[in-house]
């Protein structure tokens, strides 16, 4: 646990207890703070209270010695409107701010040279943190790994010297954390996606880009410059007077690292010289792996990883559970789990890594659908639709071979019938939803899960990929 010291002999309230929430409750009671926790939901407060916390619902008390409100990144703090706190803590004056802020502000006062990496994009974030993770594990550094890809990042051990603390950051996140400042920004891309929190996709973006716009002066901003908001954030931010490392893995580049083959190049003014293969990485599947791969490699090498390390440590990284996860085999049919594509552009990076796809897909929708898919729909051979945004999907499919599942326990065992009778040399049953879980499963980690056992227990199983 990293004990929250700046908030020493002050009072904080503390919104949202889920498992950030707590976290946050606990390094701030460990620093001397003084916390009112509270939250929608009675089960969670029994929880905080069993837990030793003060409880309160914070309608009912005097907001007037407060010193801060830490929020959960769950609740909207601008969009579609602020959460009632929000603006019962602007009222009384109070900052609001999230568990990675408190983490920041330790770091300044403990150890303000600690390596810190911190990782956002609309895609990739996950793999690329548990990639950077990985890399700097295998080259003998204590790692920390956490924030938005499961643990909370004040359970982690506190900033030291020598520890490097590896954390992704959804947009929720950077919006609670205005003194963000790692030794390694990445951001990886940048398409639609929770426009019903920030509004805009401008506003989305300006969030993303200040997560490397707030680099330490000596640090070092990765940006992955294959979309055009990207790009210009990288000019931003480079104006700024940050050191920018520009990645692309579609173009060449004049300055930065990009992709030649399965080769991840670096070019300083035109010299090019060779940072790693990714060839037959199995974990490392397809074009927006590589992007991921390319950004991992420049920030650990930018945290002192040799090449040997590198390429030893790609070549070991197991990858991500529940992203292009090959879970097995059924004779020449490879299972896919890729529960994490929860939005449009996400399961583009898992259907242009495969041929003959057998497509399990739905759930609850996002904007724009699966519209933008259109260029991927040949390599289908199939599709099978789940939950709410079946009909839609149906629709948009039009002659694509498609039919309405409705469940995963239907779909799985369809697909496996397909793709078996297909006669085609490698069949994938794909789970990429191009959707969110809610409207059957509370998490893409619990629909990936089902998706394993479902498949398992189809006659004869699986067996390893």
């Amino acid at each position: 646990m990293t004990p929250v010291t700046s908030f020493k002999g002050k009072t904080v309230a503390v919104f949202g207890l889920g498992g950030s929430g707590l976290a946050s409750c606990h390094a701030l009671k460990a620093g001397g703070a003084e916390v009112i926790a509270s939250d929608d939901t009675p089960a969670k407060l029994a929880e905080a209270a069993r837990a030793g916390f003060i409880t309160a619902d914070l309608r009912t008390v005097s907001w007037a010695n407060f010193a801060a409100l830490v929020l959960t990144p769950g609740v909207p703090l601008t969009h579609p409107q602020p959460h009632w706190t929000v603006l019962a803590a602007k009222q009384a004056g109070v900052e609001v701010i999230g568990d990675i802020e408190l983490f920041c502000r330790e770091r300044k006062l403990h150890a303000p040279d600690a390596p810190f990496v911190a990782i956002t994009g609309t895609n990739g974030k996950s793999t690329t943190t548990a990639l950077v993770a990985h890399l700097m594990r295998e080259a003998g550094y204590d790692t920390q790994m956490g924030g938005n890809i499961g643990t909370a990042i004040l359970s982690l051990e506190p900033p030291a010297k020598g520890r490097v603390h590896v954390i992704e950051m959804s947009s929720y996140q950077i919006d609670l954390t205005p003194s963000l400042d790692p030794s390694v920004g990445i951001l990886l891309n940048v398409t639609e996606d929770h426009i019903d929190r920030h509004g805009s996709i401008e506003h989305y973006a300006a969030v993303k880009e200040r997560l490397v716009a707030g680099v330490q002066r000596n640090g070092t901003a990765i940006v992955g410059v294959d979309d055009h908001w990207c790009a210009a954030i990288a000019d931003r931010v480079a104006q700024a007077g940050r050191n920018v490392v520009r990645v692309s893995v579609k173009h060449p580049v004049a300055d930065g690292i990009c992709l030649e083959g399965d080769t991840i190049v670096r070019v300083d003014s035109g010299a090019r010289s060779r940072i790693a293969s990714i060839n037959e990485i199995g974990s490392l599947r397809g074009l927006h792996n590589a992007q991921n791969a390319a950004c991992a490699s420049a920030a650990v090498l930018a945290l002192g990883v040799s090449h040997e390390m590198l390429q030893q440590g790609l070549r070991s990284f197991p990858g991500l559970a529940h992203r292009m996860e090959q879970i097995g085999r059924q004779g020449n049919v490879l299972f896919v789990n890729d529960s994490k594509g929860t939005n449009a552009d996400a399961a583009a990076r898992a259907l242009s890594s495969f041929k003959d796809i057998f497509w399990i897909a739905g759930g609850k929708p996002k904007t724009g659908g699966i519209e933008s898919l259109r260029e991927f729909f040949p390599r289908i051979r199939k599709a099978y639709l789940i939950g709410e945004a079946a009909q839609e999907f149906a629709a948009t499919l039009g002659d694509v071979p498609h039919e309405i599942s409705k469940t995963l326990e239907e779909a799985v065992p369809h697909a496996a019938r397909d793709a078996q009778a297909s006669g085609v040399g490698e069949p994938v049953i794909l789970l990429s939803p191009a959707c969110a879980s809610f409207d059957q499963f509370p998490n893409f980690e619990k629909r990936g899960d089902r998706f394993r056992e479902v498949a398992n227990a189809l006659p004869g199983g699986l067996t390893p990929p």
